[in-house]
């Protein structure tokens, strides 16, 4: 957990802001809210873990030069990814990387990584499969990097189209051990009001180490996310106000301050 105290000039002065993603991924819009005044308190309510088949992952890295496309499907798996293929070889000229968001190219580029397809922004996996790249791609072979379970859509699209498609499964996800009581007397203070997760696996657990009467008070505050389908699992679980917002950390910035100058 980080946090600074805000300064009184920006948009964000006085306004606690709860980011729940994975560790690695939310320091960047810690920063921004800090830049601007805000309380940043960074809690990940999703550990990120070793893959429970390593050896299925090496043996299809070693033979990764004979896949045609390395589709990513979030942050962490670039980071997990590619941290298992570097450990083995370096990323061969074929296959061609393609990102399924903005988010996740961002994370290919700061590796590196600039040759690679993408959709515009939002980005998700409907808009990857509508790319003119991906309609023809009988014959060939499609590795997919990402963690162990997961939507099917990707790949069950792309073999009916005719491709061969197979899963590098390089992390798994779990609900991490950590005290709570810090973030349920912020908010018993009123110093959150505002939540930013990146998927419905994040509030779940954060949710369940609340307990089901401090649960109330996530519930109750609103919640910033990337995707319209992880704003209806919020409201699922009892989000009251759900809000997408696409274009990366500097929109959610943006979208936070517009929040916060109408409450």
């Amino acid at each position: 957990m980080q946090d600074q105290p805000a300064r009184d000039s920006a948009r964000l002065t006085g306004c606690g802001v709860l980011i729940i993603r994975p560790a690695g991924l939310g320091e960047e819009l810690a920063q921004r809210v800090r830049e601007e005044g805000g309380c940043a308190i960074v809690f990940p309510a999703i550990v990120v873990l070793p893959p429970t088949r390593p050896r299925h992952l090496e043996a299809l890295i070693d033979r990764l030069h004979t896949f045609d496309w390395g589709v990513f499907v979030s942050p962490t798996a670039v980071r997990e990814g590619l941290r298992a293929v570097q450990a083995r070889r370096a990323w061969p000229a074929q296959p061609r990387m393609a990102a399924i968001g903005r988010g996740t190219a961002a994370a290919l580029h700061g590796l590196g990584f600039d040759n690679l397809t993408a959709p515009e922004a939002p980005g998700d996996t409907e808009a990857l499969l509508a790319l003119p790249v991906f309609q023809d791609v009988a014959g060939q072979n499609i590795v997919v990097f990402r963690g162990e379970g997961g939507r099917e859509k990707l790949a069950r699209s792309l073999a009916e189209r005719g491709a061969r498609v197979e899963y590098a499964e390089c992390y798994r996800r779990a609900r991490p051990e950590a005290d709570v009581s810090h973030l349920l007397e912020r908010w018993r203070a009123g110093s959150i009001q505002a939540v930013c997760a990146a998927s419905r696996e994040s509030l779940a657990n954060l949710r369940d180490m609340l307990g089901q009467v401090a649960a109330e008070m996530l519930w109750a505050t609103p919640v910033f996310v990337p995707h319209p389908r992880v704003a209806n699992a919020a409201r699922e679980l009892g989000c009251a106000r759900a809000i997408v917002v696409t274009g990366g950390d500097a929109a959610t910035l943006e979208a936070l301050a517009a929040f916060f100058a109408k409450v």
